[in-house]
Protein backbone atom coordinates (compact mmCIF):
# COMPACT_ATOMS: atom_id res chain seq x y z
CA UNK A 1 0.00 0.00 0.00
CA UNK A 2 3.15 2.67 0.79
CA UNK A 3 4.35 1.76 -2.51
CA UNK A 4 0.87 2.66 -4.42
CA UNK A 5 1.15 6.24 -2.33
CA UNK A 6 4.36 6.48 -2.91
CA UNK A 7 4.02 6.07 -6.43
CA UNK A 8 0.84 8.24 -6.38
CA UNK A 9 2.56 11.67 -5.17
CA UNK A 10 6.09 10.72 -7.20
CA UNK A 11 3.44 10.68 -10.32
CA UNK A 12 1.90 14.12 -9.06
CA UNK A 13 4.95 15.84 -8.22
CA UNK A 14 6.41 15.20 -11.55
CA UNK A 15 2.95 16.06 -13.72
CA UNK A 16 2.07 19.32 -11.54
CA UNK A 17 2.71 21.38 -14.64
CA UNK A 18 -0.29 19.54 -16.50
CA UNK A 19 -2.78 20.34 -13.33
CA UNK A 20 -1.87 24.12 -13.45
CA UNK A 21 -4.03 27.05 -14.84
CA UNK A 22 -3.63 27.39 -19.16
CA UNK A 23 -4.41 31.22 -18.78
CA UNK A 24 -4.08 33.04 -15.45
CA UNK A 25 -5.78 36.45 -15.38
CA UNK A 26 -3.68 38.91 -13.67
CA UNK A 27 -3.82 42.04 -13.10
CA UNK A 28 -4.74 44.89 -15.67
CA UNK A 29 -5.70 42.75 -18.33
CA UNK A 30 -3.04 40.57 -18.64
CA UNK A 31 -3.93 37.23 -19.33
CA UNK A 32 -0.56 35.45 -18.91
CA UNK A 33 -1.00 31.35 -20.91
CA UNK A 34 1.30 29.22 -18.64
CA UNK A 35 1.16 26.04 -20.93
CA UNK A 36 2.66 27.97 -23.57
CA UNK A 37 5.17 30.23 -21.84
CA UNK A 38 5.84 26.55 -19.73
CA UNK A 39 6.60 24.83 -23.71
CA UNK A 40 8.66 27.82 -25.04
CA UNK A 41 10.70 28.57 -21.98
CA UNK A 42 11.27 24.71 -20.71
CA UNK A 43 13.08 25.93 -17.69
CA UNK A 44 10.20 26.10 -14.68
CA UNK A 45 13.08 27.49 -12.33
CA UNK A 46 13.40 30.69 -14.48
CA UNK A 47 10.55 32.22 -13.15
CA UNK A 48 9.99 30.14 -10.21
CA UNK A 49 12.69 30.00 -8.01
CA UNK A 50 13.02 27.31 -6.22
CA UNK A 51 9.77 24.70 -6.29
CA UNK A 52 6.88 25.52 -8.64
CA UNK A 53 4.30 27.52 -7.32
CA UNK A 54 3.45 30.71 -6.56
CA UNK A 55 6.46 33.14 -7.99
CA UNK A 56 8.10 35.05 -4.86
CA UNK A 57 7.95 38.80 -5.41
CA UNK A 58 5.50 38.47 -7.96
CA UNK A 59 4.35 41.99 -8.93
CA UNK A 60 4.45 45.11 -11.20
CA UNK A 61 8.36 45.67 -11.05
CA UNK A 62 9.02 41.45 -11.45
CA UNK A 63 6.80 41.30 -14.36
CA UNK A 64 8.22 44.49 -16.12
CA UNK A 65 11.65 43.00 -15.33
CA UNK A 66 11.59 39.43 -16.00
CA UNK A 67 8.48 38.99 -18.32
CA UNK A 68 9.48 41.99 -20.52
CA UNK A 69 13.11 41.10 -20.51
CA UNK A 70 12.83 37.96 -21.18
CA UNK A 71 10.77 38.96 -24.15
CA UNK A 72 13.10 41.25 -25.49
CA UNK A 73 16.20 38.99 -24.78
CA UNK A 74 13.93 35.67 -26.59
CA UNK A 75 12.58 38.07 -29.47
CA UNK A 76 9.28 36.54 -28.70
CA UNK A 77 6.28 38.19 -27.22
CA UNK A 78 5.17 41.38 -26.44
CA UNK A 79 7.70 44.43 -25.12
CA UNK A 80 5.16 47.39 -25.32
CA UNK A 81 2.09 48.40 -22.75
CA UNK A 82 -0.80 47.44 -24.86
CA UNK A 83 0.76 43.81 -25.78
CA UNK A 84 0.23 42.51 -22.42
CA UNK A 85 -2.05 44.98 -21.31
CA UNK A 86 -5.15 44.60 -22.46
CA UNK A 87 -7.35 47.09 -19.89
Amino acid sequence: MNKYVIALFALLAVTGSAFAADVIDLKRGVKFTHKQHSEVVNDCSKCHAGEPGKIADFGKDWAHKSCKGCHTEQKKGPTSCKGCHNQ
